[in-house]
């Protein structure tokens, strides 16, 4: 897994490639909570160089959400692959998340 961050605006834009899964999990949600960390956060995690996540990444984001929404943030994700969808759709986690088409389009909606 590699993590690159990028700031348009006020959103927190990161790029997850490769595979999450129980080895580094972990990395991923400090990366996540890191990114909301400040009130009102806006972040995006864009998954377009997404491989593979397994429950545990799908943790890291639930945990990184819970903390962002009591403070007004919100966390967007896009660019999924119809396989990493999917893992959404059948967990339910569709619903948790906005999900968007492009990274483009999850920043312009939290701007």
């Amino acid at each position: 897994m590699n993590i690159s961050k990028q700031t348009v605006g006020s959103v927190t834009v990161l790029k997850a490639e490769g595979r999450i899964d129980s080895s580094n999990a972990a990395e991923f949600e400090t990366h996540l909570v890191e990114a909301v960390g400040s009130s009102a956060s806006r972040v995006v995690v864009d998954m377009e160089p997404l491989t593979y996540i397994s429950s545990a990444g799908l943790r890291s984001l639930l945990v990184a959400a819970k903390r962002a929404r009591p403070a007004g943030g919100r966390i967007a994700l896009a660019a999924m692959a119809p396989h990493i969808r999917e893992v959404f759709d059948l967990s339910g986690f569709s619903s948790l998340f906005e999900i968007h088409g492009k990274a483009e389009e999850a920043v312009a909606a939290l701007s």
